[in-house]
């Protein structure tokens, strides 16, 4: 089924930040927090510092009314800088990789700052800044991946 979850980017504290909100919904993580160093290898991936294995990959938490917050610690190794209006994204996991691909199209029209819809590990993903400044994210996940 198809969902709308809030994403959430940090410099290095989402862990910190998650258990605080976990503390404050009194809800327990969909999936256990995944670290950097838990990802396969993927082609020209940097070489990783230990505190950059350590750092959160992904995590999910369920707050209000079936909504989720996702997050990530943010590495500059790897050419992301945190700054506000990066920090925060509308994800969206359909349920067929075309209407992934039609939402795509439509709201990366004029944007900028696009990552392209491409195959990763975890699935079908891509994001843009929409031509309003909005930051979407957009997921088919792999089975084994859906939260």
């Amino acid at each position: 089924m198809a969902k709308v979850s809030i994403y959430l980017n940090f410099a290095g504290n989402t862990e910190e930040a998650f258990n605080f909100y976990k503390s404050v919904f009194k809800t327990e993580f969909a999936s256990p927090i995944m670290k950097m160093k838990d990802a396969p290898p993927q082609p020209g991936m940097p070489q990783l510092s230990e505190k950059e294995a350590n750092a959160v990959m992904h995590v999910a938490l369920p707050i209000l009314a079936g909504t989720l917050i996702m997050g990530t610690d943010m590495l500059e190794s790897m050419g992301h800088k945190l700054v506000i209006g990066n920090n925060t994204t509308i994800s969206l996991e359909t349920d067929s990789r075309e209407e992934t691909d039609r939402l795509f199209n439509e709201l990366s029209k004029g944007s900028s700052d696009i990552a392209p819809m491409t195959d990763m590990f975890w699935g079908y993903w891509g994001c843009c800044l929409d031509r309003f400044g909005i930051r979407w994210m957009f997921n088919f996940p792999k089975q084994e991946y859906k939260q």
